[in-house]
């Protein structure tokens, strides 16, 4: 029963934190898989940090033409200036909604795809017009039960200027808690005018695969050249990545699997000093049969292997029927919760071979007493 509970519990652990690892590579996956961001704020910040980055020069717009000209190995180039503000159509009124400005490489830097409509063009962006490109979520609540190409045209007012929309994106979901699919797009120049221009702003630069690392270095003489950071000071400004949600990431799954290992090594070594008891208990019932075979010329090691694989076939039995638990815990998660939970091979077969070992470790020592048995005395055991 300790093998079966101790294999259960890891097999479900690990399909939980598999799936979580699948479910978080797919969110990470919404930001660009090649796009870098540079910003006046680093994404995960630690101690007294947050004091010396809000002291920093803001990053605008001499900052965003530096990269746009100079940065040879950019893909695409996207501003992002972001406000809280009030949206309306009619009665409905929407606060607080995220208003983006940028332009119209915004969707190759990984800010998703265009479900109606059309996406902000250099036009758009050029003439300062007032066109907005909406969310699915903010499409669906601002224009209830009606079809997104009927939206097209339609007119919205954010922070009382009017805007005309020109296009729905598709449903992104949610990531690291935050909702993709609430938010408005806007021109970049268009939010400077109508929104105010004075507050830092993200770029988001996107690269070919493979040259994430180059583009960050060459990002990074661009900007300290371009903010005039003499060569003794640290950079002022950040240049965030994905790599650094996994990296924190894989730090809490890494003491999440430390856990699994801890409760599954405890249940296991409960399990196997049970099997070593009815190994024991075996060898002094087959005390008689183990003298005969002796008598007739088995030698010791033929005994010892003997009950070393009974003993790894039990352990290895529980082992099996743990996995079987385990797949249906994980199922049943995965019906039942938000947990995308998945069973690997690899946890498959780390479960049914460290059961096979617990039972070989805590089979040796009866074992070895079998092996070890007078011939004449088995004999006389009744």
């Amino acid at each position: 029963m300790g093998i079966v509970i101790g294999v259960m519990t890891v097999i479900s652990i690990v399909a939980i934190i598999d799936g979580l690892d699948a479910s978080f590579a797919t969110q990470i996956g919404n930001l660009g898989a090649h796009t870098v961001y540079v910003d006046k704020w680093k994404w995960i910040n630690t101690g007294n940090e947050w004091w010396e980055m809000r002291n920093r020069k803001n990053v605008g717009r001499a900052e965003l033409e530096a990269i746009e000209q100079e940065a040879t190995l950019a893909t695409a180039v996207a501003p992002m200036a972001n406000i809280r503000a009030t949206v309306t159509v009619g009665d409905v009124e929407l606060t607080r909604l995220q208003v983006r400005g940028t332009n119209g490489s915004y969707l190759q830097t990984g800010g998703g795809s265009v479900a109606a409509g059309r996406f902000l063009a250099g036009p758009d962006v050029e003439l300062s017009r007032s066109v907005v490109v909406l969310a699915a979520g903010v499409a669906d609540r601002l224009f209830p039960g009606e079809p997104w190409d009927a939206v097209l045209g339609r007119k919205v007012r954010i922070k009382d200027h009017p805007f005309t929309v020109i296009g729905v994106l598709e449903r992104r979901g949610r990531m690291l808690g935050m909702d993709l699919d609430s938010n408005v797009s806007i021109p970049y120049t268009t939010f400077l005018r109508d929104l105010g221009g004075k507050r830092s702003i993200a770029v988001a630069v996107a690269t070919e695969p493979g040259q994430v690392e180059a583009l960050t270095d060459q990002l990074t003489g661009i900007l300290r050249q371009v903010r005039r950071v003499p060569p003794e000071r640290p950079d002022d400004f950040n240049i965030n990545r994905q790599d650094q949600f996994l990296k924190l990431y894989g730090q809490l799954t890494g003491a999440l699997y430390g856990v699994a290992v801890g409760v599954g090594l405890i249940t296991l070594i409960v399990g196997g000093i049970g099997i070593m008891n009815i190994m024991l208990v075996s060898v002094t019932e087959r005390t008689r049969e183990i003298g005969v075979r002796r008598a007739l010329g088995a030698r010791k090691r033929t005994i010892l292997l003997q009950f070393l694989i009974e003993s790894s076939i039990v352990s290895a039995a529980g082992g099996a029927v743990g996995t079987g638990l385990g797949f249906g815990v994980a199922l049943i998660l995965s019906v039942a919760t938000p947990l995308a939970a998945a069973v690997t091979p690899g946890a498959v077969a780390l479960g049914l071979g460290f059961s096979a070992g617990v039972g070989l470790l805590f089979g040796s020592w009866p074992a070895w007493r079998a092996a070890n048995l007078d011939p004449v005395e088995a004999l006389r055991y009744e």
